[in-house]
């Protein structure tokens, strides 16, 4: 118990940096309202391109990489880079103004985050910290929870998708936490900044 309310409140200062990175984003891209909306979507697709070429794992749609990231492929030396680099990615190609969505990258960065936690718990408590991939299922979640602030759809979706039902009250007790953190914080779940944007503008 104690491990999975420290996960939801890594998830939740995740979850709150998450926030603040997508919409600096779209206000970086308000400033360059000069350039063609064809035009940086063409820029920024030219770098996810050639990030694809070098580096195919990296990019494309969330399910394959969480079950990969689930599954422990790659090294965990290479995750907290991987990481970053999907964390600034997400935010980058939301704010391009083309078609897509916040949902898969969510839970891509949830699992990223829940296995190295986990990583990072098993090499300081060993025995006793659950497996890594147990805690990549439940970041996902906790993660959810923390930009969205919808923690049983995040939890129902995350149970439909890995059939983790067994994980139910550690996913419960996580996104307890990861509710908690961007709540004392004041920072506002993301759909709800997002309607606050659009109707400024």
């Amino acid at each position: 118990m104690p491990i999975h309310l420290a996960l939801g409140v890594v998830a939740g200062f995740l979850g709150v940096a998450y926030n603040r990175t997508l919409l600096g984003a779209l206000a970086a891209a308000d400033r360059l309202d000069r350039w063609p909306v064809e035009l940086r979507a063409a820029l920024i697709g030219a770098a996810v391109g050639l990030l694809a070429w070098f580096a195919p794992g990296l990019v494309g749609g969330g399910e394959p990489i969480t079950q990969r990231t689930l599954a422990g492929a790659g090294t965990l030396a290479m995750l907290p880079l991987v990481f970053l680099i999907r964390f600034g990615l997400g935010a980058v190609s939301y704010a391009a103004a083309t078609p897509g969505g916040l949902f898969a990258p969510m839970l891509v960065l949830g699992a990223q985050s829940g296995v190295l936690f986990g990583a990072l718990c098993s090499v300081g408590l060993p025995g006793v910290a659950p497996h890594p991939a147990e805690l990549g299922v439940i970041g996902m979640a906790a993660f959810f929870t923390a930009v969205v602030r919808a923690p049983i759809t995040g939890i129902i979706l995350v149970i439909e998708m890995t059939g983790g039902f067994t994980l139910f009250l550690p996913m419960l007790s996580a996104c307890f936490t990861a509710m908690l953190v961007p709540t004392w914080l004041g920072n506002a779940p993301i759909y709800e900044s997002l309607r606050d944007r659009t109707l400024r503008g």
